[in-house]
């Protein structure tokens, strides 16, 4: 069950430092050479190679990535990851005023968005969708997601094999859910769909995705604006908060936003663990023999799987820190992988293998520190809905073609299955 990783050569990764960038270092240090990270379509659940790259090259290394300027250090280290996004000297809301080195081809951050807030900001912004996102809310929500889940998988046992999962189950049950707590009506859910996904793809230029984006923030400020009542579901949750002067529209808007687009990491991920678990006989027999232990499985599964493509959001250094003898300047950029530190050998022993009773299994898959996944508890629980219902409900289920033709997505910055054909 080990995950190969290969090795590129590593002048396809040398470049030089942009001219006039900093060259920042510790004292007698010299700083690593800034790596070229382009966004690499790979299949299945292969590791990233130039990941794997950095992680060998120390635990801090600089990159560029295919948009925006200049370089950026990357922490790969658990412990460092820990440290950076927990620690208020390293800044979110500083990138809003910066076009650092990205993945996304286009940059245009909303105010009032919790993922580029910092403190107090991100707790005033928080407080009022918190009650949505709580254990109990999740009790609650719990047998609506069931039946939920239960029509799609009746209608797909109706139809019989062969079947996409992907198009039948992992897609629409998320965005279900999810619309259930942000509150959007049924009539709308396909079209909010629509635009998360060109949201979060690479296809289609700025335009298309500027397109997605004033539809499906135009929409959510409308709806805001018609639920100052308030209400249970999200967007009135917001439109109440907005009411009584906690928050304004615009925050509002940028807070509802990103938790809707959030849904889509579900689908993919799900569609990943899956692929994994209809690949992999054994593990596949665990699941099935040992029903109530599948959670731990579940964790061992997002801490493997590849959750997305390079890296996610930068944050700024307000001043100079120091970390492994290297100078982090003020001003500079910092991106770190929660992907690297899932896969930290000192923590995880043998971590390219998948380990379902690996304990403790302190992944970070849902983020660190304040920036901790909102929506992490409605991804667990659709996580264990989806898994749990296809593997009762489908004893016989397996891949409909060899696993070398599951089509993989391209051009995205979440990583997933683009279909997923099975039979059973």
């Amino acid at each position: 069950m080990t995950q190969e990783i290969t090795t590129p050569p590593p002048d396809r990764l040398t470049s030089p430092a942009p001219p006039g960038a900093a060259q920042p270092s510790g004292e007698g240090t010299a700083p690593p050479p800034v790596r070229e990270w382009p966004a690499l379509d790979l299949d299945g659940t292969a590791f990233d190679p130039v990941l794997a790259d950095l992680m060998r090259e120390g635990p801090l290394t600089r990159i560029r990535l295919p948009y925006g300027e200049g370089w950026a250090w990357l922490a790969t280290r658990y412990d460092d990851v820990k440290l950076i996004t927990n620690d208020p000297r390293f800044s979110r809301t500083e990138v809003m005023h910066r076009q650092v080195t990205r993945l996304a081809p286009h940059f245009k951050p909303r105010p009032g968005s919790l993922a580029w807030a910092d403190q107090p900001d991100h707790n005033r912004l928080r407080k009022p969708v918190s009650g949505a996102f709580t254990v109990g809310a999740m009790k609650r929500l719990r047998p609506r997601a069931q039946e939920m889940l239960d029509e799609l998988v009746d209608g797909l046992v109706r139809q019989g094999p062969p079947a996409d999962l992907v198009e039948r189950v992992l897609e629409p049950f998320p965005i279900a859910v999810v619309s259930e707590v942000m509150g959007v009506p049924a009539a709308q859910r396909e079209q909010v769909h629509t635009w998360t996904r060109q949201i979060i793809s690479m296809c289609g230029g700025a335009e298309a995705a500027d397109r997605a984006k004033e539809g499906m923030y135009g929409w959510i400020a409308e709806t805001i604006r018609a639920r100052r009542g308030g209400g249970e579901d999200v967007l009135s949750l917001l439109g109440a908060a907005v009411g009584r002067g906690e928050i304004s529209e615009e925050e509002a808007v940028g807070l509802a936003g990103p938790l809707q687009i959030g849904g889509e990491a579900v689908t993919h991920n799900c569609g990943q663990m899956l692929y994994l678990l209809l690949t992999r006989p054994e593990l596949m027999a665990r699941m099935r023999e040992r029903p109530a232990e599948r959670g731990p499985v579940l964790d061992e599964l997002l801490r493997y799987v590849p959750h997305r493509s390079t890296v996610g959001l930068a944050r700024i250094a307000l001043e100079d820190v120091e970390l492994h003898g290297v100078r982090i300047a003020a001003g500079d950029p910092v991106y770190v992988s929660y992907l690297a530190a899932n896969r930290d050998p000192g923590v995880f022993p043998e971590p390219d293998r998948i380990e379902p009773d690996r304990d403790p299994n302190p992944h970070l898959s849902f983020g660190n520190g304040p920036h901790y996944c909102t929506g992490a508890v409605v991804a667990r629980l659709q996580t264990e809905l989806l898994v749990g219902t296809l593997l009762d409900r489908l004893p016989g289920l397996r891949l409909a073609v060899p696993a070398d033709q599951v089509a993989w997505r391209r051009q995205t910055m979440i990583r997933g299955p683009q279909a997923l054909p099975v039979t059973w």
